[in-house]
């Protein structure tokens, strides 16, 4: 049996372990909400610009734009894949990670295969924001670009438009052919799943599973209908395809950084949970172990007095009848 002493000291580091989860909790709940405040802000805006675009292939109008059209590829040709991941900074987050690298892995190697199905080679590029994923899949050997030095944490809209300007450039210049954004969406208070999204080139039919019901708006453009661009269709197309990037960006960017502390918040929750049980566990050990001492204690008493008590009897001319009285 662990000594008393043992066991109170496992009681205090335990104590003291649900203070920290509980404050992280409360820390943790405190940037979630105001990560929800902000996607909130912004979704109208963002949720315009993605039914314009849907409005535009319900209407069967073609965008001559390169950043509508998918490219064409020939047999032994290479899809050059960009991946920007969102993985978080700080750990304690339960498998929050852990399933967006997951998803990501899973994601590489299905392309590689459908490809090969068909006579095509892959190259795989990675953009990661956030230092664990990023030290991971570096680790694991895959096509990492350190440059890339991004956060999840605490989103701006500056930060979403810098990185909406480098992903375009990267398709602009044909460094890439498909852009690919792998984040973990909140379904709902205890559910969090990771996406894959294709953002360019654009994909209307991500777009109507990605702008929430209560967004969507009554379209008025129908099938053959007339359309008049000003100035011009390429210039309508080029405004709206900045604008899509950055809100996509920013969307996703406050999505993840949301789902991470809900996953840190669901962790904590879970740990204070556990280190309370653990409290309960570990007091009724330590009341069993003053039990079992302070037994051992009067069993010991007991011992003596009868040692004594035989010693006594021992004596020449102990008076046997006088130590039974007492």
């Amino acid at each position: 049996m662990e000594q008393l002493s043992e066991i109170k000291k496992r009681i205090k580091s335990v104590n003291d372990i649900k203070q920290m989860t509980r404050a992280m909790q409360l820390i943790s709940a405190v940037k979630m909400r105001r990560a929800r405040s902000q996607l909130e802000q912004t979704m109208p805006f963002f949720a315009l610009c993605a039914e314009s675009i849907i409005e535009l292939r319900e209407a069967d109008i073609v965008i001559d734009n390169r950043f509508f059209q998918l490219r064409q590829k020939k047999k032994g040709e290479t899809w050059k894949i960009g991946y920007f991941i969102m993985t978080g900074d700080q750990g304690l987050a339960g498998a929050y990670n852990l399933n967006v690298l997951a998803t990501t892995e899973q994601h590489i190697r299905y392309k590689q295969v459908d490809n090969v199905r068909k006579g095509l080679m892959t190259s795989a590029k990675l953009y990661v924001c956030g230092s664990i994923g990023k030290d991971r899949l570096v680790r694991e050997g895959f096509d990492v670009d350190e440059t890339f030095r991004y956060t999840i944490s605490e989103p701006t809209y500056y930060r979403a438009r810098d990185i909406s300007d480098y992903i375009y450039d990267l398709y602009e210049n044909e460094t890439l052919d498909l852009v690919y954004f792998i984040y973990t969406k909140i379904e709902s208070a205890v559910s969090m799943k990771p996406m894959v999204t294709r953002i360019l080139p654009v994909n209307p039919d991500a777009l109507e599973e990605l702008v929430p019901p209560e967004y969507c708006q009554q379209r008025g453009l129908i099938a053959g209908a007339s359309v008049e661009y000003a100035p011009s269709v390429d210039d309508v197309a080029n405004y709206l395809i900045n604008t899509y990037l950055n809100g996509m960006v920013y969307g996703v960017l406050t999505e993840a950084y949301a789902s991470e502390q809900t996953a840190r918040m669901t962790a904590m929750d879970n740990a204070t949970d556990n280190a309370t049980d653990m409290q309960v566990k570990l007091t009724l050990k330590n009341n069993q172990a003053r039990q079992g001492r302070i037994t051992n204690e009067l069993t010991e008493i007991v011992g003596g007095a009868e040692v004594l008590a035989e010693s006594y009897r021992q004596l020449p001319g102990a008076d046997a009848s006088a130590l039974e009285r007492g």
